[in-house]
């Protein structure tokens, strides 16, 4: 899954934080959802759930937010990830 991060990095077709991906959610825009391991309960149960109504696989990372961001090269944490049809 890093690797596909990583790959997906310098395109546009990745979205950063959890409001931009709930937006493109209710549009019906991401294929896919990646979520750090230690997503607040609130912010999951909002992304399962607008996931759930446009039909878009979440993925629960095994890695924490801090180590996202870094992973993202961002001076941030990130708890979602969208991926972009």
């Amino acid at each position: 899954m890093k690797a596909e991060i990583r790959k997906l990095l310098g395109t546009d077709k990745v979205v950063i934080g959890a409001e931009r991906v709930r937006k493109l959610l209710r549009k019906g825009e991401l294929k896919q959802v990646l979520v750090a391991s230690n997503c607040t309960p609130k912010v999951l149960s909002d992304i399962s759930h607008y996931s759930s109504q446009a039909g878009t696989e979440v993925v629960q990372l095994d890695v924490p937010n801090e180590e996202l961001g870094v992973y993202c090269k961002k001076p941030f944490n990130i708890m979602v990830l969208g991926i972009r049809a």
